[in-house]
């Protein structure tokens, strides 16, 4: 991900528009509620197994973020695995900004 994209997404915290850790994210993924899915690099395999393949089978499409620790920073937590975004201008916004969707290993 850019700094642009990192800006883009601690706005949405801002704003109210993202969904912040794992759980959280499953939970929206499986009300159809997220167009986003922010993953950190560093996700552990319980992460990839909950909330990456729940995201592809949705076709939610999927971003490789910065670590755990960076993704935490930038969303005010300590740490963070997952983010969804809910807004779909923040969404469009995001992906708009040049950065290719990565596919994650499942």
């Amino acid at each position: 991900m850019t700094h642009a994209q990192l800006r883009l997404l601690g706005l949405g915290v801002r704003a109210g528009s993202v969904v912040i850790g794992t759980a959280g994210v499953r939970a929206a993924l499986q009300r159809g509620d997220v167009g986003l899915v922010v993953v950190a690099e560093n996700a552990s395999t319980r992460t990839n197994d909950k909330v990456v393949r729940l995201a592809g089978g949705s076709g939610v499409p999927l971003l490789t973020g910065p670590t755990a620790a960076e993704l935490g920073r930038r969303v005010g937590r300590s740490t963070v695995q997952t983010v969804g975004v809910r807004d779909s201008k923040l969404v469009a916004g995001i992906l708009g900004d040049g950065e290719p969707v990565n596919a994650r290993r499942q």
